[in-house]
């Protein structure tokens, strides 16, 4: 099954205790930009209540209002009696005009900003990964890399694109610069759906996709932070050009 393909460090991060303030908008923040990345796949169930507060390390209280939170946003749905539990609702993607209007809302310098961020934490990523990992743990990521060349819209393309820059995190080893890419690729994961369009993007990123695992795998720390890094400005740069044509 599709999410048994995940990236086993990403989806420790998804469900790592959460920080001790406001635990319910926290609990609700972690697994709803999970479900709208991809990472969580789409009619997935979602572990029992006592385990997944057990994970999160809240009270079952505070969990359950998390999930009624969550089923009031559409993103969980819960079914009752046997079989039942808590069950992924993967979001639609917002129409194109409707992202062109969230994009407007963005100035060219917080885009600029928000892509200085992301080449910082990706680029980082991929140096560690390249000092810490074994080619048995590039599995998933040369998975991801596939997947982008055989994903058909826009909407596919950009949480493949999201979900690659996450895991290339989780094989950095490090679930704080995880869960930082997982919050940023949800503030910026939609608006991608724009520059997604064209096939030959596509081809192109899946291959910056394939060059940055080489440069981890070969250890070439350094090569591979550049190249991460300039897959995150080059798509930035993107976004920028068409918020400037907006």
């Amino acid at each position: 099954m599709k999410q048994q393909q995940m990236n086993g460090g990403a989806r420790r991060a998804v469900f790592s205790p959460v920080d001790n303030r406001a635990r319910v908008d926290a609990v609700v923040r972690r697994i709803g930009d999970a479900i709208e990345l991809g990472l969580l796949a789409d009619g997935e169930q979602l572990p029992g209540e006592s385990e997944l507060a057990g994970q999160l390390g809240v009270s079952t209280v505070t969990l359950r209002e998390a999930l009624m939170a969550l089923r009031q946003q559409g993103l969980v749905t819960t079914r009752r009696g046997r079989g039942g539990g808590s069950f992924v609702s993967l979001p639609e993607i917002p129409g194109e005009e409707r992202l062109k209007v969230r994009l407007r809302g963005w100035s060219t310098e917080e885009l600029r900003d928000l892509g200085d961020h992301w080449a910082a934490l990706s680029g980082m990523a991929a140096r560690l990964a390249a000092e810490r990992t074994e080619p048995d743990d590039l599995v998933q990521l040369w998975r991801t890399a596939e997947e982008l060349t055989q994903a058909v819209d826009a909407a596919a393309r950009s949480r493949v694109y999201g979900r690659f820059h996450v895991e290339l995190a989780a094989a950095a080893q490090s679930a704080r610069l995880t869960r930082e890419q997982i919050a940023l690729q949800t503030e910026i994961g939609a608006l991608l759906c724009l520059v997604f369009g064209d096939d030959a993007y596509r081809e192109e990123v899946a291959d910056r996709h394939r060059s940055v695992i080489s440069a981890v795998q070969d250890g070439a720390h350094e090569t591979a932070r550049e190249l991460a890094e300039r897959c995150v400005q080059d798509s930035t740069a993107r976004l920028v050009a068409l918020r400037l044509a907006l």
